[in-house]
């Protein structure tokens, strides 16, 4: 999977990117607040605090915190498997437990929960018959997802017997199976290798390249500094920082030069002009590749060895009907009403 990025837009006045900021957000969250309760109904914990939000088309957005920090119960309210204590709401304009809402989401969770008995191929067979897929496209996708996750070797492998890598791929394909157009990602490079964690940024920036909206919940920074529009970080139930990533990293009072490399006296030269210039000595050093890439070309000049392998192959195949233009979606009711009738 070819390394995307997206051409840079200049935000408007709340940060949001053009013409996603002129689009009905996809989440709204306003006055979010969420407290646990004991066995005698008493205020526990009160885990979110009275929180606004809100989630563009197209925009990857990423939801940060440290442990404990309301994340997890943030998504879980989204999604509908929770439902605020007080304050409002909307996904796609409904309320997240409307299921019109939920047929248009796809959830990858902390923790990838699989049916060990069934094989990959089975798995995400299953999943397609719960958004009430006909046959021919449960196959279809099934095929599509299993070469993008590299392991189509594996389809009649029970997921059982996978590693947590393994098993962390085929979350991802369910979590794609509807195409949906919100995309909930809660730790998505945890337990994958190198390839694998780039192969799902790539993926991400190719589903917001098409419109789709990604929310990414994770400890990796590093992962959501190189995908995420936008940044919320959340302590103590509340929002203590957000914005767009560039603004919020960007040290104003501060510029970097980049200059071909240069012989020793010539280097002297330039740097005293620069000294006299600004009456300070300037920083001089290399420029480095990160670690990410580095590994990824080591990798990929060993690949030319094209011996047996038993576990992931890598892949750089994005499923045909996650590139192609997002095309309008009945709601799965409506579908089921007719299918009856």
């Amino acid at each position: 999977m070819p390394n995307v990025k997206r051409p840079a837009a200049e935000p408007d006045a709340e940060g949001v990117t053009p013409p996603a900021a002129e689009q009905p957000a996809v989440v709204e969250i306003e006055n979010g607040t969420k407290v646990f309760r004991d066995f005698w109904r008493r205020p526990k914990v009160r885990a979110v605090n009275g929180i606004d939000l809100a989630v563009r088309p197209g925009e990857v957005f990423g939801l940060l915190g440290p442990n404990g920090s309301g994340k997890s119960t943030t998504i879980k309210m989204i999604l509908g498997l929770l439902y605020p204590t007080r304050g409002r709401i909307r996904v796609f304009g409904r309320s997240p437990r409307d299921v019109r809402a939920k047929a248009r989401i796809g959830y990858l969770p902390e923790e990838s929960y699989l049916y060990g008995y069934l094989t990959s191929e089975e798995t995400l067979d299953f999943y397609g018959k719960l958004f009430d897929q006909n046959r021919r496209m449960r196959r279809e996708r099934t095929e599509q997802l299993l070469e993008m996750i590299g392991l189509r070797h594996a389809r009649r492998r029970a997921v059982g017997e996978f590693s947590k890598g393994m098993a962390r791929r085929i979350g991802l394909a369910q979590a794609l199976i509807n195409d949906p157009d919100l995309v909930v990602l809660d730790e998505p490079t945890a337990g994958l290798d190198p390839i694998g964690c780039r192969q799902v940024k790539d993926l991400i920036l190719t589903l917001a390249g098409r419109g789709k909206t990604v929310i990414v919940c994770s400890h990796l920074l590093a992962d959501v500094e190189d995908v995420c529009d936008r940044i919320a970080i959340l302590f103590e139930g509340r929002i203590q920082a957000r914005g767009r990533v560039r603004e919020l990293l960007e040290e104003p009072d501060t510029c970097r030069m980049r200059l071909p490399s240069l012989p020793p006296e010539r280097l002297k030269r330039v740097l005293a002009l620069l000294r006299e210039e600004i009456g300070a000595e300037p920083e001089v050093d290399h420029p480095r590749r990160n670690l990410e890439q580095f590994f990824l070309d080591v990798v990929k000049r060993a690949q030319a060895d094209e011996s047996e392998r038993s576990g992931v192959r890598h892949s750089e195949a994005i499923p045909a009907y996650l590139a192609e233009e997002p095309k309008p979606q009945r709601d799965i009711l409506d579908r089921l009403v007719q299918r009856d009738s």
